[in-house]
């Protein structure tokens, strides 16, 4: 399916022929992880095609995105005390402004998940960040604060991740996981909430994933909503708990879902090629399945795969009829579209401690760019055969995803946001 109607309906023909190719979401324009056409480099260093370096106060998972001369990411501070958005001029990488709220009491999280771990989300007039228990809130470019939105507290052992989505006059948000887990669409203006949808988190009577007996059984949901366009209609997609579903961005009212999903999702879907990916996270289940359906589609399921072999954070990739994931213990695998059949599974390399993929892999033409937690951003062939075609180190770990924008990448590690080109844009 061609990813251009999704970008239209989010920003607007007018405003995004405007723009030289913004990345105004996590994983790109049409959250499909494909980057828009430009000149970006193959190979770098610490030394070497940096534009520029901009220190970050604390360590932080979330993933840049990228409007105009501005760069924006999600910073929490003192260990979330502060949770805050961070702004950027594109082209030096100074800061503009960081502007955030106050929360005094201490949301749960795990040691490796920092608050603020979302990442914001921008039509070119406001910038929308979601800080889980202490709101979602939005911002100008100036960074004035527009609006706050509280959808009560957030609470999980292991934190959140959840991105917002901005779809027409809405900001869609998967407010969880936890006990108020909830869908929620957001006046994009003024914050004041259109509809909301409980979404209730069940144990299955038996757990057939990875994480059966341990950790007191966790459940819950981190990916982020999908909004997709089928059979003439918008739908929002949520790998929930137990089932992928799909709901109407008009009033939440679920339209379709198929069972398959673990209890514990990490990995958010991908449409390419007309056909909805998800990997259910911790060892979970993998459904591909055609958007556009009603009622219980289970039986529509083009694939179904009940337990995967690898743990799953980051999100997968489609091109030509192939699938691309970096799994999270630091493989490429590559399936086959039609059938799920697995072409190859390689380990990719890395030059520090560890070779493990939290963020997703990002397709550039026929080339796969993916951060591993060493700092190494490698360059891969989006082709059926493995070939790796270079490894960059910055020497400092990630979790992140990278942005890509008019030739320039845009990287951030635990320490630093760096802007990586190779001519002065």
């Amino acid at each position: 399916m061609n990813s251009r109607p999704f970008v239209w309906s989010v920003f607007g023909l007018a405003a995004f022929s405007a723009l030289a190719a913004p990345w105004p979401s996590w994983r790109g324009p049409a959250q499909n992880n494909v980057a828009p056409d430009g000149d970006y480099p193959v190979r770098w260093s610490r030394t070497e095609k940096v534009r520029w370096r901009a220190e970050l106060p604390e360590a932080g998972n979330s993933s840049p995105i990228v409007w105009g001369d501005s760069v924006f990411v999600t910073q929490a501070v003192q260990d979330g005390k502060r949770r805050t958005v961070m702004a950027f001029d594109r082209q030096t990488g100074k800061l503009r402004w960081q502007q955030g709220v106050t929360r005094d009491e201490a949301d749960p999280r795990h040691q490796t998940n920092p608050h603020c771990a979302a990442s914001p989300v921008t039509d070119g007039e406001r910038v929308v960040a979601s800080f889980a228990s202490a709101g979602i809130v939005a911002y100008d470019f100036s960074g004035k604060q527009l609006w706050q939105s509280d959808l009560g507290k957030q609470r999980h052992d292991w934190g959140q991740g959840s991105s917002p989505v901005i779809h027409g006059d809405s900001v869609i948000v998967y407010h969880g996981p936890g006990e108020f887990s909830a869908l929620h669409a957001l006046d994009k203006r003024t914050g004041a909430r259109r509809w909301s949808v409980t979404l209730k988190e069940q144990q299955p009577p038996e757990r057939f994933d990875g994480f059966a007996g341990k950790n007191n059984g966790q459940i819950g949901t981190f990916s982020t909503p999908l909004v997709v366009s089928a059979n003439g209609r918008d739908e929002i997609v949520l790998p929930a708990v137990n089932r992928l579903r799909g709901f109407a961005p008009a009033d939440g009212r679920e339209l379709w879902t198929a069972a398959g999903m673990n209890p514990l999702v990490y990995a958010s879907p991908t449409l390419g090629e007309g056909t909805l990916v998800t990997f259910g996270g911790f060892f979970g289940g993998v459904v591909f399945i055609r958007p556009g359906g009603d009622g219980d589609v289970t039986a529509r399921r083009l694939h179904f795969e009940q337990r995967m072999k690898k743990h799953t954070i980051g999100s997968p990739v489609v091109r030509d009829g192939h699938i691309y994931l970096c799994v999270t213990d630091g493989f490429l695998q590559c399936y086959e579209l039609a059938t799920g059949k697995m072409v190859f599974e390689e380990r990719l390399p890395a030059t520090g401690g560890s070779s493990a993929t939290w963020g997703s892999p990002v397709l550039v033409g026929d080339r796969l760019y993916v951060t591993n937690q060493s700092g190494d951003t490698l360059v891969l062939r989006a082709a059926p055969k493995f070939e790796l075609i270079a490894s960059s180190p910055l020497g400092e770990p990630s979790n992140s995803t990278p942005a890509f924008s008019d030739g320039q990448i845009f990287l951030r590690t635990q320490a630093a946001l760096y802007c990586v080109a190779d001519a002065v844009q």
